[in-house]
C-alpha cells in the first residue's frame, strides 16, 4: 500500500513541478515541504460513497492529505444536490482552509460554490464541474473523449457493423453529457452501426439492471453496449446473464472499478475506460496544497484515460499514476 501511495504520490508531485513552471518554481518547491500545513483542515464534500470509483477518489484524497498533516471533513451527499447544498453549508460554518467539491448535478452546485465564494474559501472542483461561481481549479477526464474512445472500440469490435444500446448517467451532471456526446458524435462515423436504444440509468447498478431488462426484452438483436460507467455495466451484465445473451453482446463500459476488473476477468465484460479514481483525489489534494502554500494552479487540468481490454486485466493497478494530458 504505501509503496503504491508513494507512486501515486511522485506522479503528482511531477505534475506539480509543471504547475510551478508557470511560477517560478515557487509552487513545486512548497509541494515537497511534507508537514508545513499541519492543523489544515480541508472539507470535502462527495456526491456519494455507494459507488466504488467515489470511494476511491476520496481515500485518494485522504491519503495524500496524511502526509502534510492536513485533516479531511468528509461527507456524502447520496447522489442528491439537496444534500450536497446542505453538506456544503455545514462545512462552510467549519471555516476549512478550502473546499474540493464532486458535484451530483454541475448546475445545482452554482448557489453552493458562490456561498464559498462569498465565505472566502477556496473551492476546488473534480471529476464533475461546476457549471458556475468561482472555482480555484478543476481537475478531471475528458469525458467527450471517453465516449468517442467507447465508441471506437465497439465498432472496431463488431468490424464496423451491429446493432448498439448506450446507458446514460446523471444528466444533469457535465461527465454523463459529455460521455454522451462524444459516443453518439463518434458512432456516426460508423454507418452500418445503429444505436437502438439509448437510455439514462443514472450511473446506478441496480437501476441499470432494470432498465437494461426492459432493453432486451424489446430488441431481440443487440451486437454492443456502452455503459457510461462501471457500475451501469455491471447492472447491465447481470440482466444479460439472466437472458441467456452474454456471449451475444460486447460491453464496454468506464471507470475500470475492481469489480470490472474482475467482471473483465471472467470473460463477462470486455473492456473499460480506465479514468483512475485513486489518483484523481491525489491530484486535487496536491492541486489544494500547492494553492493553500502560495503557489499558482492551473484553472484546469485534464488526465490521461484509455481504453484497457479483457486481455490486460489481470495486470492492471487502480492506483497507477496518472499523466497530465493538458492544463490552462
Amino acid at each position: 500500500m504505501k509503496k503504491r501511495l508513494m507512486t501515486a504520490a511522485l506522479a503528482m508531485i511531477m505534475a506539480v513541478s509543471l504547475i510551478g513552471c508557470r511560477a517560478g518554481g515557487k509552487a513545486a518547491t512548497q509541494a515537497k515541504k511534507s508537514g508545513t500545513a499541519d492543523g489544515m483542515m480541508i472539507g470535502l464534500s462527495m456526491n456519494t460513497q455507494t459507488n466504488p470509483f467515489f470511494v476511491s477518489v476520496q481515500q485518494g484524497v485522504k491519503d495524500a492529505a496524511s502526509k502534510y498533516g492536513i485533516e479531511i471533513v468528509a461527507t456524502d451527499a447520496q447522489d442528491n444536490p439537496a444534500i450536497q447544498a446542505k453538506d456544503i453549508e455545514n462545512l462552510i460554518a467549519m471555516k476549512p482552509a478550502a473546499i474540493i467539491v464532486d458535484t451530483c448535478d454541475s448546475d445545482a452546485i452554482i448557489p453552493s460554490i458562490e456561498a464559498c465564494n462569498e465565505a472566502g474559501i477556496p473551492v476546488f472542483t473534480m471529476d464533475r464541474k461546476s457549471n458556475g461561481g468561482e472555482v480555484v481549479a478543476h481537475i478531471g477526464y475528458d469525458a467527450i473523449k471517453s465516449g468517442a474512445m467507447a465508441a471506437d472500440y465497439l465498432a472496431k469490435a463488431l468490424g464496423g457493423n451491429g446493432k448498439l444500446v448506450e446507458l446514460q448517467g446523471i444528466m444533469g451532471s457535465n461527465v454523463a453529457q459529455d460521455r454522451h456526446q462524444g459516443f453518439s458524435e463518434r458512432i456516426k462515423k460508423y454507418p452500418e452501426i445503429k444505436v437502438v436504444q439509448s437510455e439514462v440509468a443514472n450511473f446506478d447498478r441496480a437501476t441499470a439492471m432494470s432498465v437494461m431488462e426492459n432493453i432486451l426484452s424489446a430488441n431481440p438483436q443487440i451486437d454492443g453496449l456502452y455503459a457510461a460507467n462501471d457500475e451501469m455495466a455491471l447492472g447491465a451484465v447481470e440482466a444479460i446473464e439472466a437472458a441467456g445473451r452474454l456471449g451475444e453482446i460486447t460491453i464496454i463500459g468506464c471507470d475500470c472499478i475492481d469489480d470490472t476488473i474482475d467482471a473483465m476477468k471472467e470473460g463477462k465484460i470486455e473492456a473499460s475506460i480506465s479514468e483512475p479514481p485513486y489518483g484523481l483525489g491525489v491530484s486535487i489534494l496536491e492541486a489544494a496544497h500547492t494553492y493553500l502554500e502560495g503557489g499558482e494552479v492551473p484553472k484546469s487540468v485534464i488526465l490521461g484515460n484509455q481504453v484497457l481490454e479483457a486481455k490486460d486485466a489481470g495486470s492492471y493497478d487502480s492506483k497507477r499514476e496518472v499523466k497530465i494530458v493538458s492544463q490552462q
